[in-house]
């Protein structure tokens, strides 16, 4: 039980629980689950899970239903969540996430609630979105930040994003890491994969995520180890097949598809060489915590978010001959690498700690439930450069 009175706590705005989709989901269940054995109400909105009962690892789960059209998906079930929200007993705090949501807001406001906006990465800049979801993310961007109680960036980047762009403070709460020890190689093996034996990719087929760039500059190099890519392409077509072409003239490079087998995925990670993450306009991301987590060295895209979670001690590249250089790099000095990866793992234990996560959650939910909010500085705030 946590100090000071139990909180009412709803979090709105993704998927839900049980987590099976991304780094909103894990957060959700890690931090609620760590409220709720506090003591805590937390009440968590839920939509397309095939689980449908109404707790789960002492949340209350609601699910209700959304339109599934990738442009409205998540907006029709956040307009639902908030309906539903209006007619209960109005929570101590209410955490939003993700900054398409906003418009949100001041229904949730009108009703009294005290209200945190989790701003996510920069959206805007994926190219999954047409120049009209661009604009949307673009303004939702400016309508959260002078419209929440507070706002919640999860990299010091996406700080500093806000700091630059509106001149408002937010609540640096990052994403804790997995720690995979001792983890089988059975499911590894099954695939024809040895421990310690193949690079490893975990990403959407999306161009910000540089999958084209890692599997070019795979192909280009004389590396032996094969290369293994998890993911898929919801919404990039063209994208995909760009990949395909280059792993179909490359029988060292193995397109496995999506994974959702969780232990196998993780075995997946334990297990591999090195980790090559290309991930580029997100703030601190999930899957390369999970690869730090478990112990594998990680040949990181160059970006400030991807730095400072690394914290200088990975491999860093932009093209695809940076990639085939830090491959082979890697193959020529296995016990480096591992000693690389070990040391990734005791940045993720003592740096992304989930028990630390939900401790900067209760205290912004105590803190906004007691009257704290940043609306009152930020509601004329306007963006000040269109570069960043």
């Amino acid at each position: 039980m946590s100090k000071g009175k139990a909180l009412t706590i709803a979090m709105v705005g993704t998927r839900g629980v049980p987590a099976a989709y991304g780094g909103f989901e894990t957060a959700i269940e890690e931090v609620g689950r760590r409220l709720a054995d506090r003591g805590h109400d937390v009440v968590v909105y839920t939509r397309g899970s095939a689980r449908r009962e109404k707790s789960y690892l002492g949340m209350r789960v609601v699910h209700l239903p959304a339109i599934p059209v990738k442009q409205i998906e998540t907006l029709s079930h956040t307009g639902l969540s908030v309906l539903h929200l209006m007619t209960r007993r109005r929570p101590h705090a209410t955490f939003v996430f993700n900054a398409a949501n906003s418009p949100f807001l001041p229904i949730l406001r009108a009703r009294g609630a005290k209200v945190a906006l989790h701003m996510d990465g920069l959206e805007w800049r994926r190219s999954k979105w047409g120049p009209r979801g661009r604009a949307y993310y673009r303004r939702a961007e400016e309508f959260g930040v002078r419209t929440a109680d507070a706002l919640i960036a999860d990299a010091p980047g996406i700080a500093d994003y806000y700091s630059h762009q509106f001149g408002v403070p937010t609540e640096l709460i990052r994403y804790g890491a997995p720690i995979l020890d001792g983890l089988p190689a059975r499911g590894v093996r099954e695939l024809d994969l040895e421990p310690d034996g193949y690079h490893l990719v975990v990403a959407r087929f999306e161009p910000e995520n540089h999958v084209r760039e890692i599997v070019r500059g795979y192909s280009d190099s004389a590396a032996t180890l094969p290369l293994v890519v998890v993911g898929s392409a919801p919404y990039s077509a063209e994208y995909t097949q760009e990949i395909e072409r280059i792993a179909d003239a490359d029988d060292r490079i193995r397109l496995v598809g999506g994974v959702f087998d969780q232990e196998l995925l993780d075995a997946l990670y334990a297990n591999a060489l090195t980790y090559v993450h290309g991930h580029s306009v997100g703030g601190t991301n999930p899957s390369l915590l999970r690869a730090m987590g478990a112990a594998t060295a990680v040949i990181g895209y160059d970006v400030p978010f991807n730095r400072e979670v690394l914290d200088d001690e990975g491999w860093l590249f932009t093209t695809p001959s940076d990639v085939a250089d830090r491959i082979l790099a890697a193959e020529a000095d296995r016990g480096g690498t591992a000693e690389r990866g070990r040391r990734h793992r005791e940045r993720a234990r003592e740096s992304f700690r989930w028990d630390d996560v939900a401790d900067a959650y209760e205290d912004l939910a105590r803190r906004i439930a007691s009257g704290y909010t940043v609306h009152r500085a930020a509601r004329r705030a306007r963006r000040r450069s269109e570069e960043w």
